[in-house]
């Protein structure tokens, strides 16, 4: 991807001095464009390696011409009184998802078969406003494949799969549940996701 375009914007002012005519004075004015700002969700939060990590990602959006905008749970003053830093992380999530012209999201499996539920949240936030959203992390395999390796299950007389709560389990042959597997695209990993998202940001601009 080429880095940011360069605009010109070439002005013309009249010199004042008599000692030169009135010969029009050109000065060339240049500006770049601001990079692309792409906000980083997933529970890469809690890594013991969490700053190495958001370091090579960050490293990874300079090659593509983004600016990374990592959560700030680790942003938050250390003097923030503990009842307060909730919502302290929160609000500041939510101001970076505002200002985010894309998104990639690390969907893999956290604590269970799901991905990070704040993770999921954030995706949400990102797609109600119309921005890419590219996910990276799924394991290879549907949704139900991964229920059927987890948890007892089984097929009644209709065909239908069902967990040991007797409740149907999504079997559409999607890799995650519909509302993110139709929500978002799919990457094989977190730089293919950053390249796909700057493709898809320049498409929009």
């Amino acid at each position: 991807m080429s880095l940011p375009a360069q605009h010109l914007d070439l002005t013309c002012a009249h010199a004042e001095s008599p000692a030169r005519s009135a010969r029009p004075q050109h000065t060339l004015k240049m500006s770049i464009s601001p990079r692309p700002r792409v906000y980083l969700a997933g529970p890469d939060v809690f890594r013991p390696d969490a700053a190495q990590h958001f370091a090579a990602l960050t490293a990874a959006c300079e090659r593509w011409g983004l600016q990374a905008m990592a959560p700030s749970d680790g942003l938050v003053p250390i003097d923030t009184p503990e009842t307060e830093i909730a919502q302290r992380i929160f609000e500041i999530n939510m101001g970076l998802l505002q200002q985010a012209d894309g998104v990639i999201a690390n969907l893999k499996p956290f604590r269970g078969i799901e991905p990070d539920s704040g993770t999921v949240f954030e995706v949400g936030v990102a797609v109600a406003r119309g921005v890419p959203v590219f996910a990276y992390g799924l394991p290879p395999g549907s949704y139900a494949d991964r229920v059927m390796a987890a948890m007892r299950t089984r097929r009644g007389l209709e065909g239908v799969l069902r967990d040991a709560d007797d409740l149907i389990v999504e079997d559409l042959g999607l890799p995650m549940n519909l509302m993110l597997a139709r929500s978002v695209q799919i990457a094989t990993s977190a730089e293919e996701a950053l390249q796909l998202v700057a493709s898809a940001i320049a498409q929009k601009q």
